[in-house]
């Protein structure tokens, strides 16, 4: 893997006076040539806002505290608040109860030595969990890429299905209006045939019957207005009594009085009846007979 430019390594310490210790340490040390790195900071500075600016985006970041209890806990405080700003954390481990300013600067130099050595290895063990996790990533964006065609197609499918029961739809509501243009045409064909039968029944017994005007007779019996002609054709067709027939604004019968007497007969139903007459209508059509509750009440 090619590296365009040197590591960059900040160090933060807590004071001033640790900066030039540190400088005079680090002096004549060919950091670039020895590891391909450069120092291109040391930041004094114990408050965290601080040294979140100047460490952000630093390779490595080497932590030089005192080894007392106020310089562990900052080297802690910055290593959790620092974390996600920098590549990698590294603590420079210096001998115990000696502070940074008055410590033999050998030691600091062979110390900030080893905390880059240490990131370093680090870093190498590091290369083959980020290369499991980049051959994981790979393979995790290939099923996605694979979810992704599925759910085209799926999409795909599912605006097709729709559209088809759009159709069926469609369909199924001109199929039940032919339906009942149907069932209309059926009922108008029964009622044609009635009358064209009614018609036939008269004239095959036009020698043997007398025929009478319906509204004339109804009118001369009950003395009032025949409103529905309709009922007694209906009623006629239904009970088919012997030696009557009606049809096409006549009565036919033997004589004027059985003429008149079916007429009675009617008016009674229809009287009865009242209302419920297209009741009546209906089940007998649908070949149920006249209900027993209907002629109870």
């Amino acid at each position: 893997m090619e590296v365009k430019g040197p590591i960059d390594v900040r160090i933060i310490v807590e004071g001033a006076s640790d900066v030039e210790n540190i400088s005079r340490a680090m002096q004549n040390i060919a950091l670039g040539a020895e590891y391909h790195i450069t120092i291109s900071s040391i930041i004094p500075t114990t408050n965290t806002e601080i040294a979140k600016k100047v460490t952000s985006g630093a390779d490595i970041l080497l932590i030089v505290t005192d080894v007392d209890a106020p310089g562990r806990e900052l080297a802690e405080k910055f290593t959790k608040i620092l974390k996600d700003e920098v590549g990698h954390i590294e603590r420079v481990k210096l001998p115990f109860g000696h502070d940074v300013e008055y410590l033999d600067p050998a030691i600091i130099r062979a110390e900030i030595k080893n905390a880059i050595i240490r990131s370093g290895l680090i870093s190498i063990a590091n290369i083959k969990k980020f290369q499991e996790m980049e051959e994981e990533l790979t393979e995790q964006n290939e099923e996605i890429k694979d979810l992704l065609l599925e759910l085209e197609k799926i999409s795909t499918l599912n605006e097709k299905l729709f559209s088809e029961n759009q159709r069926l739809s469609d369909e199924k509501e001109i199929i039940n209006k032919k339906v009942t243009e149907l069932n209309d045409e059926i009922k108008r064909i029964k009622q044609s045939y009635t009358d064209i039968k009614n018609e036939y029944g008269l004239l095959k017994n036009r020698n043997l019957f007398e025929t009478f005007s319906l509204t004339d007779l109804w009118k001369d019996t009950f003395n009032e207005d025949l409103d529905e002609e309709e009922h007694v054709y209906f009623i006629t067709n239904e009970f088919k009594p012997e030696n009557i027939i009606t049809g096409q604004g006549f009565i036919a019968a033997p004589t004027r009085k059985d003429a008149a007497d079916w007429l009675k007969i009617i008016r009674t139903v229809l009287i009865f009846y009242d209302s419920k007459i297209e009741v009546l209508k209906e089940e007998i059509d649908n070949n149920n007979g006249i209900s027993s509750s209907l002629l109870k009440e």
